[in-house]
């Protein structure tokens, strides 16, 4: 196993360095220039040269990545071109908001999506099959912005069951210790905090959750259809073993590799997709961060942001090879 992680993690390598050329080259193609939106279009052009030098736009394409790589084997992620402040201190609450929102959006459509696919394949052909294919082609289909606008519109605006935007009341602060408010005010013992973060995380991680749990939903009827045929399941009935522990323990536990497969491809996508729900939810995180970022034509934020998001999915990758062999003990890493 120590010999499988070595080697993926070797081979990690040249694939972080080519998304550092891809992310550095994409993001000095967008059309702009920092120095306007810095000072300002009534700047005069030597202000603005005057900027660039500091910032080093002024230098080669190539003298510019091998700058920037550098600083990034130092652990350096640069300053903020309008804030000023170090990236690698400024990101940390937004990437902790993302990751809550992140974990509280899977945990949504693992449990949903899982559950229903099960129920689908036990009563295959069944309505509440039909019912929850049904639903799960509405969940894939449906734009997440307009699903955010309808649950503000509803839950918040006409039923006011339900904030709107952000993560807490400002009226009501929480101190910060790890960045995830939910365990921040656990560990604060701060009741009342817990359950307005709650509120907070439910409509922003339905909304962000609802096309994995449709997924998730999908491919668990789709292998556990399969699974269900199988032999050995039969041979389990026949023993007088009750139908829940049947699909769960047998059933369950072998289809889930395809399942477990999907799951860490839609967290990785959830990582790169927030931007449109933090953006309807005012929501501070990454995605928002990175937005705003390319508002301002912010490169050192936009290149860090993406490749810290871009690491974050190659280890999810890593850790779901890893947990193949949990469910499939024949699975086995030289």
């Amino acid at each position: 196993m120590g010999s499988y992680i070595l080697k993926r993690l070797i081979v990690l390598i040249p694939v972080l360095l080519g998304m550092t050329i891809i992310v550095f080259s994409i993001i000095h193609a967008i059309p702009g220039d920092p120095a306007d939106t810095i000072l300002g279009e009534k700047a005069t052009e030597q202000s603005k040269q005057a900027l660039r030098e500091q910032l080093g736009l002024d230098r080669p394409w190539l003298e510019q990545y091998f700058a920037y790589l550098g600083d990034l084997l130092t652990g350096d992620l640069g300053s903020s071109i309008r804030t000023k402040e170090p990236i690698s201190q400024e990101i940390g609450p937004y990437l902790a908001a993302t990751m809550e929102l992140t974990v509280a959006s899977m945990l949504f459509a693992i449990v949903i999506g899982v559950n229903a696919g099960i129920v689908s394949a036990w009563r295959h052909n069944s309505w509440f099959d039909y019912i929850c294919m049904i639903i799960a082609l509405v969940g894939v289909s449906m734009p997440i912005f307009w699903l955010g606008l309808m649950e503000q519109w509803i839950f918040a605006n006409k039923l006011h069951w339900l904030p709107s935007i952000g993560r807490l009341n400002v009226r009501e602060p929480l101190e910060a210790v790890t960045g995830f408010y939910v365990i921040d005010a656990i560990i604060s013992g701060q009741t009342s905090q817990l359950w307005t973060v709650i509120k907070h995380l439910v409509l922003p991680s339905i909304a962000l959750g609802t096309i994995p749990m449709a997924v998730i939903a999908r491919m668990t009827r789709s292998s556990m259809l399969e699974v269900m045929q199988s032999d050995y399941i039969r041979t389990a009935k026949a023993k007088g073993l009750s139908q829940f522990y049947v699909v769960y323990r047998h059933g369950l536990k072998n289809a889930f590799i395809p399942v477990l497969t999907v799951i860490g491809l839609q967290t990785g996508a959830l990582l790169g997709g927030a931007v449109l729900t933090e953006t309807i939810f005012a929501w501070p995180g990454v995605g928002r961060y990175i937005y705003e970022a390319i508002s301002n034509r912010d490169y050192p934020v936009i290149q860090s942001g993406i490749l810290i998001i871009a690491i974050i999915f190659v280890v999810i990758n890593l850790l779901v090879d890893l947990l193949y062999a949990l469910f499939d003990p024949r699975i086995q890493y030289k």
